[in-house]
C-alpha cells in the first residue's frame, strides 16, 4: 500500500555501498551482531514503500502518508532482534514509492543483485513496496538465475502505525532468505507470515494486512515464530525462462508495453492509440480472453499490418487464458496462459528486449514445443549482436531438483 509523496528517492547510477552520496548505508564488511555464531551472510536491498512509509497524523493513521522516509539501515536498526539471525549488510538503491519504481530501476536491482549472489551472501532482501511488488518480483524471477534465496518484502501499514506489520515481515524474509530449505524456491514474496510464489501471488485488497493471496496455485510456506515452515519440496514452476540483463545499459530501460483494460462497449481507436505509442500490448481481457468484436476487429488489423506482438491475458485474479480463436480476436493475439495482464507485460517488455519475433514470442508465452533446454533469440538484451544467445528457458522440472541452466551460486 504506496502512498507516494513528492520525494524522488532515487539514488545516482553509480553509487555503492562504500559511497558517502548513497544514502544510510551499511558499511561493506558483514555486521558481527551474531559473534562467531554460525549465522547466515544476508544482503538486505533497500527501494522504499509503506515498510519504510512515515505518517504525520499519527499512529492511527494507515493511508496518506509518505512512502520511503526510512533509510534501509533504520528499518534494520528497528527490529534488533535481526542481528541474532543473520550477519548483515545493506545497500539503499532507491527510497520511493513502488509506483515509482522504472524499468531502469528494474534492471539496476536485478545487476545489483546478481553481482551480490556471486560472493559470500547466502540470500537476498528487497524491501519494497506492494504496489508493484509482484511486478518486480516477477522481474527478478525472469532475470535471476540463482538457487539462492532471494525475497521481496513490504507493510501494508506504515512504519509510524500502531500495529505495524514491516518489522515482522522483515526478520521473517531475513530468516527465509537464510534458510538451507529456501534454496532453489526462486524468487518470492514475504507478507502477514506467508511464503508467496512471485510468480502467481497478486495484492488483492488496497488496505488489509491479509492482501496478497495466492488462491489458485496455493502458498510455498507460512512462518511459526517468524521461522519458515514450507509445505512442499523445492521446485520451480514450468515454462520458466531466464533473460539475462547482467551487461544490460539499464538507462536504455526496456521496451515500452501499454495495458489496456477489456470492458463494455470498448472505443476501438483506444488500441491503434496504444499500438502508435509503443512496442506491443496487452490485452485485459474479459472472461477466457474475450474483447469486443468492433474493437478486436481493430486489434487483427494492426497485428496483420505490422507483425505487431500482443498479448491476452485477463482482467480476473485468476485463470488461463490461451491464444487460440478467442471471442472478438480471433487467433491474432499470443496467449498469456496462467500470468496476470501485469506479469504478461514484464515478460513481453523482456522478450522485445531480446530481440524476439512474434513468433519467436509465442513460443515464449504458449510453450511451442520446446524441451526446456532450447535457447531462442539472436539479439542480447543490451542490444548487441554478435549472435548471443541469451533467453534460455528452465529446464521442466519436477519438486527437489534444481533447473539445469541454474547457477550453481
Amino acid at each position: 500500500m504506496d502512498n507516494v509523496g513528492s520525494n524522488s528517492g532515487h539514488l545516482p547510477r553509480e553509487s555503492n555501498c562504500c559511497s558517502p552520496a548513497s544514502a544510510a548505508v551499511r558499511p561493506c564488511e558483514w555486521s558481527t551482531g551474531g559473534g562467531c555464531n554460525p549465522i547466515p551472510k544476508i544482503t538486505i536491498f533497500g527501494t522504499g514503500g509503506t515498510i519504510a512509509g512515515s505518517a504525520n497524523g499519527g499512529p492511527g493513521q494507515t493511508t496518506s502518508y509518505q512512502s520511503g522516509v526510512l533509510s534501509v539501515e533504520e528499518l534494520i536498526d528497528s527490529v534488533p532482534e535481526l542481528s541474532k539471525s543473520a550477519n548483515l549488510r545493506s545497500k539503499q538503491l532507491a527510497n520511493v514509492g513502488s509506483p515509482d519504481i522504472t524499468a531502469a530501476d528494474l534492471v539496476r536491482m536485478a545487476q545489483a543483485i546478481d553481482k551480490e549472489l556471486q560472493g559470500d551472501t547466502q540470500g537476498v532482501v528487497v524491501t519494497h513496496g506492494t504496489d508493484t511488488m509482484e511486478e518486480s518480483a516477477f522481474f527478478l524471477e525472469l532475470t535471476i538465475n540463482s538457487r539462492k534465496p532471494v525475497v521481496l518484502v513490504g507493510a501494508m501499514r506504515p512504519a509510524t502505525a500502531h500495529g505495524a506489520d514491516g518489522p515482522m515481515n522483515l526478520l521473517c524474509s531475513v530468516n527465509l532468505a537464510g534458510s538451507p530449505e529456501a534454496r532453489r524456491r526462486g524468487v518470492m514474496i514475504v507478507l502477514n507470515d506467508r511464503i508467496c510464489s512471485s510468480r502467481f501471488t497478486t495484492k488483492t485488497n488496497a488496505n488489509s494486512l491479509d492482501s496478497f493471496k495466492a488462491e489458485e496455485q496455493g502458498y510455498l510456506g507460512m512462518f511459526v515464530d517468524s521461522k519458515p515452515v514450507f509445505y512442499y519440496p523445492a521446485c520451480r514452476p514450468l515454462n520458466r525462462w531466464h533473460f539475462d540483463v547482467k551487461r544490460r545499459d539499464a538507462d536504455e530501460g526496456l521496451p515500452q508495453v501499454d495495458i489496456l483494460y477489456g470492458h463494455l462497449d470498448m472505443n476501438p481507436a483506444l488500441f491503434r492509440t496504444a499500438a502508435d505509442s509503443s512496442n506491443g500490448v496487452v490485452l485485459a481481457a474479459m472472461g477466457g480472453g474475450c474483447w469486443g468484436t468492433k474493437a478486436g476487429e481493430t486489434v487483427a488489423e494492426v497485428v496483420r499490418e505490422r507483425d505487431y506482438p500482443v498479448v491476452v491475458s485477463r482482467r480476473m485474479a485468476s485463470g488461463f487464458v490461451g491464444g487460440g480463436a478467442n471471442y472478438g480476436l480471433g487467433d491474432s493475439c499470443i496467449g498469456g496462459g496462467l500470468l496476470d495482464a501485469n506479469r504478461c507485460r514484464i515478460l513481453l517488455q523482456l522478450a522485445l528486449a531480446t530481440g524476439l519475433d512474434r513468433q519467436q514470442i509465442r513460443c515464449v508465452f504458449e510453450g511451442g514445443g520446446h524441451d526446456g533446454r532450447t535457447a531462442v533469440g539472436s539479439r542480447h538484451p543490451s542490444g548487441g549482436g554478435g549472435g548471443k544467445r541469451a533467453l534460455r528457458r528452465g529446464r521442466r522440472e519436477t519438486c527437489g531438483t534444481g533447473g539445469e541452466n541454474e547457477d550453481g551460486r
